[in-house]
């Protein structure tokens, strides 16, 4: 009888203990598996499921239009593009230069410690394992459309958990391309939109950024039926030919570098050939240079200025 009360008085005095080991091992495994879950996951522009343990601290961006998104929604933005001239996104003036989407730096991107590194979807998906061998995630985005620049901004609002700030931001944005917007049915100038650096000249279709900017201020691309340039399909080479017979009414000339050594190089290239000299737009002395921050990179947040500027430089032209 004693031995049986002892060792009931045992297992009562040991079961608290179990419980409590019990209770710890539960935990435990409930902490390891939270730790297992990532902070941040999303979707990118190609498909691909991007993770990270918490919210990105030092974030590059290779495009400038990225870098501007970042900085407005109040991220950290740790490198940004290589520039020219005038900086493209105020309040980076200290921020390192990293390359490009075009020439990725890794040993730079490495020395600033990236953990999400910002690219484009069609030139970078090749550099994806190059960055996650420094310890880096890429996330691939474009910029083909303004709607692809508010999905960019939705994006990269989940990444940096200011969801509600990028859908406000989406929003001011999408309302701003409304009130900018050509009303329909209004006389729409015909236009040719080149982007060009020295010596490589390429009229841009409806289907880059600059040709949607183009449809939105009410203007008639010319280049809309030529053919797509298979290693740029969203321009199409220039074609003599067939811009004589669209007669354009103005010319727009996109750049990234210089606007007027461009502006000379195009002017040569018309000048070698005399039919160039019937056109409309040289007759009437519309041929511009689009500024290279708006119109020469994806503007990001800016968007809205540069759909501004093309619907004044249309309405000047139906009103002459």
């Amino acid at each position: 009888m004693i031995h049986k009360w002892y060792r009931s008085l045992l297992l009562l005095a040991l079961c608290p203990l179990l419980l409590t080991a019990c209770g710890s091992a539960a935990g435990t495994e409930a902490a390891s598996a939270d730790a297992a879950e990532p902070a941040v996951s999303l979707t990118d522009f190609a498909g691909r499921q991007v993770s990270f343990p918490a919210v990105p601290q030092h974030i590059v961006a290779l495009g400038n239009g990225e870098a501007d998104i970042i900085t407005a929604l109040g991220g950290t933005l740790a490198g940004k593009p290589a520039s020219v001239g005038a900086e493209p996104v105020q309040g980076t003036g200290e921020v390192m230069q990293v390359g490009s989407a075009h020439e990725v730096d890794l040993e730079k991107i490495a020395y600033l410690k990236a953990d999400a590194v910002l690219g484009n979807a069609q030139i970078n998906a090749k550099d994806v394992p190059a960055i996650e061998s420094i310890g880096a995630k890429m996330v691939l985005t474009e910029a083909n459309s303004v709607e692809d620049i508010t999905k960019q901004i939705l994006l990269f609002g989940e990444m940096l958990d200011k969801v509600p700030e990028a859908q406000k931001l989406s929003a001011e944005i999408e309302a701003g391309i409304q009130a900018a917007a050509v009303i329909p049915n209004v006389e729409k100038p015909r236009v040719l939109l080149v982007y060009g650096a020295p010596g490589t000249y390429m009229a841009a279709l409806p289907n880059s950024l600059g040709g949607n900017i183009l449809e939105l201020a009410g203007g008639a691309n010319i280049a809309a039926g030529f053919p797509v340039l298979q290693s740029y399909p969203q321009y199409a080479t220039l074609s003599t030919e067939r811009i004589m017979e669209a007669n354009p009414q103005i010319i727009l000339i996109m750049t990234h570098g210089s606007g007027e050594a461009v502006q000379k190089g195009f002017e040569q290239e018309m000048q070698q050939n005399a039919a160039w000299n019937s056109i409309d737009a040289v007759v009437h002395n519309h041929v511009h240079v689009l500024p290279s921050d708006l119109f020469g990179t994806n503007p990001g947040t800016r968007v809205t200025e540069a759909l501004q500027l093309m619907v004044s430089l249309f309405a000047e032209t139906v009103q002459q």
